[in-house]
């Protein structure tokens, strides 16, 4: 076989094909739990923190007080934006709780798939068993 009729035979593999399914999904999905965390929760969280924006939160390296994060950058003050890890792990706590809600729901909906569809049927010994006493009438 030729370089690209191995590409060809590698790309229309399941795995590959399952796998690039799951990318486009998990991109979609993405959105979609950025979205809700964006324009739903985090406002919630506004609301309870008492409308603190924790991305502007930052401590200056040269000792100077600046009123905000823009004017500390426009000074060109070395600063650590602390208030960005804050809202990074905020967000990864949410984001993180409200998969474990998705997942958590779709694996109850598949187990009860998994055992709607199981027919109780005879094993393999019972049926070897059935004919053994066939044979011998």
């Amino acid at each position: 076989m030729g370089f690209f009729a191995d590409f060809k035979a590698s790309l229309l593999k399941g795995d590959v094909l399952s796998l690039a399914t799951a990318v486009v999904i998990g991109g979609a999905f993405g959105k979609i739990v950025g979205s809700a965390v964006d324009d739903i929760i985090m406002p919630i969280v506004g609301l309870l923190t008492g409308g603190i924006d924790f991305t502007q939160k930052f401590i200056t390296l040269d000792g100077n007080s600046y009123t905000n994060l823009a004017a500390a950058k426009a000074a060109g003050a070395a600063v650590i934006t602390y208030g960005n890890l804050v809202q990074a792990i905020i967000n990864f706590v949410i984001i993180s709780f409200f998969v474990f809600v998705v997942l958590r729901a779709a694996d109850k909906v598949k187990k009860k798939e998994e055992v709607a569809a199981v027919p109780a049927g005879p094993t393999q010994e019972e049926l070897l068993t059935q004919i053994r006493d066939l044979l011998k009438k």
